[in-house]
């Protein structure tokens, strides 16, 4: 589904992201995970669009992110890391509203697009409530429902659970895994603990670079014994 060839991005003199390749199969969870200031937002905004590469392309279910830009956006949900919304709108205005900017048919077909991910999201009890209302875990989900209301084939996901409470943490963690059945979903970020939760792949970058694409499984057993976040540290200084 996703399939990311040699992308890189200088700014300036910094090599921000250095010739990372890798791809995504439906139904897997991949954790791309790194340090701070390692080049993984800016290898998601590439991969999504949102940032044109110095060098090499993303194709998202077979369409050219550069060739082939809105077929290959339209096939995306992503939510970055604050994820942007019209905080004086309602829940349900502003989910009627990106239905109609996805182009999602008619008034009818909108609808229920926003009834569905209402229920996916477990969005309907705070449907008519203005978003800058919300408690911090309700605003993430509002974020999941704007991503998933044209039902897309790749999510990317950008630090989804950075700053809630455990028991949000786990709401959240449950709609991803409930959505990455039919779905490749790519989750950016630098907590150890999400990989453990949630991903089947992880891929470690560091100073723009890939150095590290396996299991959690085969990660930890680099060093049998020890925590998964001396690994981490290990791979990525």
């Amino acid at each position: 589904m996703v399939e990311i060839d040699q992308l890189s991005k200088r700014f300036g003199n910094l090599l921000a992201v250095d010739r990372v390749s890798f791809s995504v199969r439906r139904g897997e969870i991949l954790g791309f995970l790194g340090p701070n200031g390692a080049g993984k937002s800016t290898t998601m905004k590439m991969v999504t669009g949102f940032l044109r590469p110095t060098a090499g392309t993303a194709r998202i279910g077979g369409h050219d992110i550069l060739e082939e830009p809105l077929a290959a956006k339209s096939r995306i949900g992503y939510l970055p890391e604050s994820s942007p919304s019209y905080q004086e709108m309602t829940v349900g205005e502003f989910l009627g509203f990106i239905a109609e900017c996805r182009r999602l048919g008619d008034r009818a077909a909108r609808g229920r697009a926003v009834e569905r991910v209402l229920d996916l999201c477990s969005l309907r009890e705070v449907r008519h409530q203005p978003i800058e209302t919300l408690s911090k875990g309700y605003r993430q989900r509002v974020g999941f429902a704007q991503a998933v209301i044209h039902d897309p084939p790749v999510l990317i996901l950008d630090e989804p659970t950075d700053g809630l409470d455990p028991n949000q943490k786990h709401e959240v963690r449950s709609i991803i895994t409930g959505m990455a059945k039919d779905k490749a979903v790519i989750l950016s970020t630098h907590i150890l603990e999400e990989v453990d939760a949630l991903c089947t792949r992880v891929i470690i970058i560091a100073r723009g670079k890939v150095v590290v694409d396996e299991t959690p499984a085969e990660l930890r057993d680099r060093d049998p014994g020890k925590r998964l976040d001396t690994v981490f540290r290990q791979l990525t200084t």
